[in-house]
């Protein structure tokens, strides 16, 4: 029988290897929130992934949180596509924000077709960012808009209920906002550990 020998005297001995994790790569799409990108492991956005924003309601602020990134990318000359908003867009509200309008496409569809039509535009490659609403969504339509997503190296965004939080996503990234105080969590985060406290947003009226 062998010699039993504790760990920490393999450990202190330099004897066993000690793997670390690579670092995760610096991610190209900053949020334009500092204290967000703070607490994501890349420093922003998952790039050419599924983004999930969870809403405890309408007008929490969804938009405020994407706006600095679609300034960005509009400025760049990338497309943006709204597919099916719950509401009409207010231009003087984009514009103030910094979105060119010149690179902002709407589709209005129903939910089925809202599905398909965010991801043929996240597939095309030709979109620098995609906003959906789905209201009925399971994990397989999901699946195929984060597949998509990765295909096309496309920014993907799903507008969804805060209930939905309670069921798993293969987003790579979840994030919830609530109203009352408003702030916002970060639910998943593939590449990372998921930072407990909240951060605060100020949504601007």
């Amino acid at each position: 029988m062998g010699a039993v020998v504790a760990l920490d005297t393999l450990f202190n001995g330099g004897q066993v290897w000690k793997g670390r994790p690579a670092p995760p790569t610096a991610s190209p799409q900053p949020t334009g929130h500092a204290a967000l990108d703070a607490a994501l492991p890349s420093g922003g956005w998952p790039e050419a992934a599924l983004t999930e924003i969870l809403l405890a309601g309408q007008g929490v602020g969804e938009l405020q949180l994407v706006w600095p990134t679609l300034a960005r990318l509009s400025a760049a000359g990338e497309r943006i596509v709204l597919v099916a908003p719950p509401y009409v867009p207010y231009p003087q509200a984009w514009q103030g924000a910094g979105v060119d309008l010149r690179q902002l496409s709407i589709i209005r569809a129903g939910e089925r077709d809202a599905l398909w039509a965010a991801e043929q535009c996240l597939r095309s490659g030709s979109c620098g960012a995609v906003l959906c609403w789905p209201h009925k969504a399971d994990d397989r339509a999901l699946r195929r808009l984060q597949v998509a997503a990765e295909t096309g190296q496309t920014l993907a965004f799903a507008y969804r209920p805060l209930s939905e939080a309670i069921n798993p996503s293969p987003a790579a990234l979840r994030i919830a906002i609530d109203a009352r105080p408003a702030q916002l969590r970060v639910l998943k985060c593939r590449g990372g550990l998921i930072r407990s406290a909240p951060i605060a947003f100020a949504v601007g009226h």
